[in-house]
């Protein structure tokens, strides 16, 4: 399964959604990609599933890529 991260890029700064990014992980569950993710100095605002056409319509967006970790 392919889950969508919310993170901000520097952990000891508070969270301001414009600086909002985000990455694509694949994983078995949230706690999963937060075990993959764990040693990254991100602050990890969301983790949500990409399924069905959700999936679909993320793909085509030309920053879509899926991380391998």
């Amino acid at each position: 399964m392919i889950f969508k991260v919310y993170y901000q890029a520097d952990a000891s700064e508070v969270a301001i959604r414009e600086h909002t990014k985000t990455m694509y992980i694949e994983g078995e569950s949230v706690r999963d990609v937060r075990l993959k993710i764990k040693q990254e100095p991100f602050n990890i605002e969301f983790i949500q599933p990409v399924t069905g056409a959700y999936l679909d319509y993320e793909k085509q967006n030309e920053h879509f890529k899926v991380l391998e970790l």
